[in-house]
């Protein structure tokens, strides 16, 4: 089993849960935590460990995120496509060709360039790094999720 999927089992990623995380809702609230949790951090500086306390809540809010919306049975719009995209690949990473696995590694890659960057600018408390890696990682989920999307339109057809 993949780490990936581990993941996903460990996180309550039931079949219920995965449609409730197709809710766009719960995808563009996921894309804002990324702000939140660098205001979070940079919060040091201003509250000393009390900046624990909204870091342990947007973690938090990302535990309980994939399960606080309405479940999308029917998805139409583009994060719904991409998150049952998603869930395919998880459970039938065959599905995804030569073509788009070499994308997925890009991707990884642009996100681990981005994570690094971003832990860069909220060590050393710089925004520079800090904004951009954020960028990057923001820019590969979204590639990330419209690929996933296509793959669930070419499936769903099959």
């Amino acid at each position: 089993m993949s780490r990936l999927k581990r993941y996903a089992r460990a996180a309550g990623m039931t079949d219920e849960a995965w449609k409730r995380h197709a809710n766009p809702w719960s995808v563009w609230t996921r894309f804002a935590a990324i702000p939140l949790m660098m205001l979070a951090i940079w919060s040091r500086t201003w509250i000393g460990w009390w900046s624990l306390v909204p870091v342990a809540l947007v973690v938090a809010w990302l535990i309980v995120n994939p399960h606080a919306f309405p479940a999308v049975e029917r998805p139409a719009s583009w994060a719904a496509k991409g998150i049952y995209g998603e869930k395919m690949w998880l459970e039938d990473p065959s599905l995804v060709s030569g073509d788009h696995r070499k994308v997925q590694r890009l991707l990884v890659g642009v996100g681990s360039a981005g994570f690094a960057l971003l832990a860069w600018g909220l060590v050393a408390l710089e925004v520079w790094p800090a904004v951009f890696g954020a960028t990057l990682i923001v820019l590969g989920q979204l590639w990330r999720i419209d690929r996933l999307g296509q793959l669930y339109e070419r499936h769903r057809a099959a």
